[in-house]
Formats: structure tokens, C-alpha cells, sequence
């Protein structure tokens, strides 16, 4: 049994911000707890100890200290020293903005940097092979090319600072029509 049943009482905003977070997560493939315990650290107004967190959510203390585990190393929050205290403290990131590119850069070497690997071998492989459908190869040779395009993108977009990268998505589309290609149809 991983929940336990006494649990704090948060505000409803609160407690539906964390639920949604951990749905969310869930949904991403980031375990439901993991998600759940950042999004109470996002909103804590202090560092809190596992201990605090395992109380407040109703989760189990073991199910807690994982969760923090992964959280560290997707660098989403820090371990914060409390004088007087030996306990660790948690608190989160709290830059949306930091908080968005690390996401993104984590689940880039997750996923990206590994399909990229292997969409590269499937075009080798596909190039050496005389008994791959032409139509199969000209289509993985796509991905890869797009693939290698949102790869390349995104490794542009850190550099750009963040006024710019604001800038650009209140643009939203019309940005497109500043292209010399004309307006998108």
C-alpha cells in the first residue's frame, strides 16, 4: 500500500492544482506521485520535508523519498538547508520559464536523442538493404530529416533569451507572415 489516509486539508485550488499537475504528468509518462509532489512543492511557500509532503498528500514515506529522487534529478527542485534542522527541505524551481526547459530538455535526451539514434541506423540499414520499398525509405529518410529539424530547433531556441522566445509567441502566426514565403495558407 503506497497511500496513506490521513492527509493534510489544502485549499480546493491547491489540492485541484496538484491533482490536475499529477494528471498531467501521468499523462506524459512521469509518474502520477512524482508530478503530484512537485506540484505541491511549485506552490509550497516554504521548504518542506519529506515527512511534510508524505503528510500532506497521504502518501506512503518510501513513495515520497523516490519521487524526490527523481525530481532532483530532473533538477525541478533542490535540497534546501534549514538552519537548526538535520531533516532535508525540499522546494521547487519556481521560474516557469526554467522550469519549461528543463522539461523539455529532459525529455529531449529521453526521447528525441534516442529516436534520432535510431531513425539514423533505419536509413543506414534501409540504404544497404536492395529489398526495402523505395516508398519505406523515402519515408523514414522524412522522419529523420524532420526529427533532426525539431532537434536542431529546439537547441537554437536555448540560446534564444527569453524576451525574444516571449516575443515570439505572442506573435503567434503572424510571425508566418513575415516570412518572404507570404501568408500561410
Amino acid at each position: 500500500m503506497t497511500e496513506i489516509t490521513g492527509k493534510k486539508k489544502l485549499p480546493a485550488a491547491v489540492e485541484r492544482f496538484i491533482l490536475h499537475w499529477g494528471d498531467m504528468g501521468d499523462q506524459w509518462g512521469v509518474n502520477r506521485s512524482v508530478s503530484q509532489i512537485h506540484g505541491l512543492l511549485y506552490l509550497a511557500e516554504a521548504p518542506m520535508t519529506a515527512e511534510d509532503i508524505a503528510d500532506t498528500l497521504g502518501m506512503a514515506r518510501s513513495n515520497v523519498s523516490n519521487s524526490l529522487k527523481e525530481l532532483l534529478a530532473w533538477n525541478l527542485i533542490r535540497r534546501v538547508p534549514i538552519l537548526g534542522d538535520r531533516r532535508d527541505h525540499y522546494e521547487a524551481e519556481t521560474d516557469i520559464w526554467e522550469v519549461a526547459a528543463r522539461i523539455a530538455a529532459r525529455r529531449k535526451e529521453r526521447e528525441l536523442d534516442p529516436a534520432i539514434t535510431a531513425l539514423r541506423a533505419c536509413v543506414t540499414d534501409a540504404a544497404d538493404d536492395p529489398t526495402i520499398n523505395p516508398v519505406a525509405s523515402k519515408r523514414l529518410k522524412e522522419m529523420l530529416a524532420f526529427t533532426e529539424l525539431a532537434d536542431h530547433w529546439f537547441m537554437q531556441m536555448l540560446k534564444v533569451p527569453r524576451s525574444r522566445v516571449v516575443a515570439l509567441m505572442r506573435l503567434g502566426e503572424k510571425i508566418a507572415n513575415l516570412l518572404p514565403l507570404g501568408k500561410a495558407k
